[in-house]
């Protein structure tokens, strides 16, 4: 049996598994094929082949692996949010894809900055498209579905309290937390201290994107100050052992993400992801992944890494999926029955 068809058969066995996924965004899940149907409706000027399109918008194998190359695609992408039935169908074809991949319980992300900007919507409305479209696809495609706000480190903290105040408004809608994302590597996170405090105040959780372009210190700010009850990415952890301390003491969950972490120039190849090293020191982790269409990925495609090229065990996977289960921003009644699900049909 030829390569290929070897990853293909072990794909199928991933497929088969009932998944959890904590960390995707929205605005990276867009299908090539729905771009183009966007850009001829409303006449963008964009490239008419789905292969000269995925050059702007999906990561290649002729693209250096950067964090600017990465962050790069979504400028291309926000182009394409003209209106209100375009964020329906993105958000609907998101939950869709997942539940092919097997995923049962999923928190999708979303910028409403970002969804806004093309077209000046106001941000209301944009959270409500997607809260609405959620809840219908949720119910349509069988996947519990939660969703979080995102605001972004290189905007104003103007715009990142009125994301706050607007995502608190719909906690009851399974709008469920409040993440902090973008440019880790030249934008802090002190600014927002004060929005994270309210929001979380007002009963919305927090994950924080940390130690992923910046060092394991962010990871210890977000922890101890911000008060993350999650980290986004935080592959650089193991560059400090007192962080990793407190972050095995708090068992913070890491909503690691192997093949952006690769394809952002975090690590220098998949093999070289320390994914492995983290839960032999103990640390709580999550397999996820990011920006499935940026990166050409389902989650399947994230488990197989884990386990053939990472040499993860089966046994290994099946606790990750439930850690991530146990870390979902959800009502405990809810967890409890999603627990006991995927249990079953891990066999475990």
């Amino acid at each position: 049996m030829d390569i290929a068809n070897r990853v293909t058969a072990a794909l199928n066995l991933y497929r088969a598994l009932p998944k959890v996924e904590l960390h995707r965004h929205l605005e990276g899940s867009l299908r090539l094929t729905t771009m183009l149907d966007i850009a001829r409706q409303y006449e963008l000027t964009i490239p008419s082949s789905i292969l000269r399109l995925s050059a702007l918008v999906q990561v290649n194998e002729e693209d250096q692996p950067t964090f600017q190359n990465f962050l790069s695609k979504f400028a291309t992408l926000r182009l394409f949010y003209r209106s209100p039935e375009v964020i329906h169908r993105i958000t609907s074809e998101a939950i869709e894809d997942a539940a092919k991949d097997n995923v049962q319980y999923m928190e999708l992300r979303f910028t409403p900055v970002a969804l806004s900007r093309a077209q000046s919507f106001p941000l209301r409305d944009v959270m409500g498209w997607v809260i609405s479209s959620a809840k219908e696809a949720s119910i349509k495609h069988k996947v519990a579905t939660r969703l979080i706000a995102s605001v972004n480190r290189h905007e104003s903290v103007e715009l990142a309290e009125q994301v706050a105040r607007l995502a608190a408004d719909h906690i009851q809608d399974g709008l469920v937390g409040l993440d902090l994302a973008g440019n880790e590597a030249d934008f802090p996170a002190q600014p927002f201290y004060g929005v994270f405090k309210e929001a979380k105040q007002a009963g919305l959780h927090m994950t924080i994107h940390a130690g992923e372009w910046g060092p394991a210190e962010n990871i210890r700010e977000a922890i101890e100050i911000i008060g993350a009850e999650r980290i986004g990415h935080g592959v650089r952890i193991l560059e400090d052992q007192a962080v990793v301390a407190l972050a095995r003491e708090r068992q913070t969950a890491f909503e690691v993400c192997v093949t952006s972490n690769y394809q952002s120039g975090i690590v220098s190849s998949r093999k070289a992801h320390p994914l492995a090293k983290m839960l032999e020191t103990g640390l709580n982790v999550t397999i996820n992944t990011d920006d499935p269409s940026i990166s050409r990925i389902v989650l399947s495609d994230e488990y197989r890494v884990a386990c053939e090229e990472l040499h993860l065990s089966q046994s290994a996977l099946n606790g990750r999926i439930l850690a991530a289960a146990r870390a979902a921003f959800t009502r405990e009644d809810e967890k409890e029955i999603l627990i006991q699900r995927l249990e079953k049909e891990l066999k475990l």
